[in-house]
């Protein structure tokens, strides 16, 4: 499908910045065209979003990777301000989750076990000892259906994705389906929905890598986060909640007001030294749970860009890119380096299913999985 949109036609002795805008508005819609082939023969395409303002993002059909993701700077400079490939054969050779869809379970289950309705289930240990973001081909790994859409304020797609009964030792045929939508004002809308026929864990969300530099050539210890959580749930040595809700209060853990990343990361902490660094959830300070309320604020100071996470969800995954090593050649031929990147997962906790006091991630015939997470992006002087 070619671009869809109508343009805007600047007016006589209208400014530059009019100009400017009215070029951005003509230039919004959706364009959707071929990104390779996976190995046994499927097309793979690649969607671009871009909303009046000029932002731009870009995903493709297989795992529903978020390529790139144009925001501007204060100087109203658009760079791009994700990591990834720049085609489709680096996701397929290796790829730490960069941009993509993660489901049935984002996160990790202990030791790739489940008891649900008195049987017990298997999954596949793709992390040491236990099972991380749905297994060896989850979600991030699948080919989705998308379908395109604009309106007045706002172009999109909506993915959809039937993983069958018993794929990756999942109970249940599930029915899910993910809506991107960028809005004229600079927020991109993930809106998450799946029914089953039989009961089964579902916790699904985004593993976009983040540097707001946008240069792609520094690492993020500079950027200060803001998370509204007074708890976060501690690990064990493989990345396992105790069960705990640990307070922050005193804690390297405390973003509860802006904080640079790399102010607390190098402390003598154990669980720093278990996560190499952040890779844990917290526990959203939030009431009433089905209303969209703040779950992180991150701003970076050379470029003035700042990204604003709203969801539903009950946790948020702050991962300070501590497996990045340099290993790992990525757009326009950048290494990533440690800390290069960083993720903010909104999530139902790590482990739900084997610990019955962390909100229930089960979904049963009937029922519908809903949920709704809003990164916005702005400016700051």
């Amino acid at each position: 499908m070619g671009m869809v949109g109508s343009a805007l036609v600047a007016g006589c002795g209208a400014s530059e910045t009019e100009q400017a805008a009215d070029t951005a508005a003509a230039g919004a819609g959706v364009e959707r065209a071929a990104f390779g082939t996976l190995p046994d023969g499927r097309a793979v395409e690649v969607f671009t979003l871009r909303n009046a303002q000029g932002m731009e993002v870009r995903f493709m059909t297989y795992g529903g990777i978020i390529l790139t993701l144009k925001v501007p700077d204060r100087e109203g400079r658009f760079e791009d301000v994700t990591l990834g490939y720049d085609s489709l054969a680096g996701y397929l050779q290796e790829s730490p989750y960069f941009g993509a869809l993660i489901g049935r379970y984002g996160n990790r289950i202990a030791r790739g076990r489940f008891t649900l309705d008195g049987r017990e289930y298997v999954l596949a240990t793709n992390n040491g000892p236990n099972h991380l973001h749905g297994g060896d081909r989850g979600f991030d790994k699948v080919l989705w259906r998308a379908e395109p859409f604009q309106n007045d304020s706002s172009v999109g797609a909506v993915l959809s994705y039937t993983s069958p009964d018993g794929e990756e030792g999942y109970p249940g045929t599930l029915q899910a389906r993910v809506t991107y939508t960028l809005t004229n004002s600079n927020a991109l809308v993930f809106e998450y929905h799946a029914t089953t026929d039989q009961a089964t864990p579902v916790n699904l969300t985004q593993h976009t890598y983040f540097n707001l530099a946008g240069d792609g050539e520094r690492d993020i210890l500079d950027h200060r986060l803001t998370i509204p959580a007074s708890r976060f749930t501690p690990v064990d040595s493989t990345l396992i909640p105790t069960g705990e809700l640990r307070g922050v209060q005193g804690t390297a853990f405390d973003f509860r007001q802006p904080t640079a990343i790399g102010a607390r990361i190098a402390q003598a902490d154990e669980q720093l030294r278990f996560g190499g660094g952040y890779d844990h959830n917290w526990v959203l300070d939030r009431e009433p749970a089905d209303e969209l309320q703040l779950a992180a604020r991150l701003a970076e100071p050379t470029s003035g860009r700042v990204l604003e996470i709203y969801t539903t969800e009950p946790g948020l995954q702050f991962y300070s890119g501590n497996f990045l090593d340099g290993s790992l050649t990525g757009k326009g031929g950048r290494v990533y380096e440690h800390r290069y990147g960083l993720a903010l997962e909104t999530q139902h906790f790590p482990n739900s299913p084997n610990q019955p006091s962390f909100p229930s991630t089960i979904l049963r015939p009937g029922e519908e999985y809903r949920s709704r997470s809003v990164y916005r992006f702005s400016v700051e002087s």
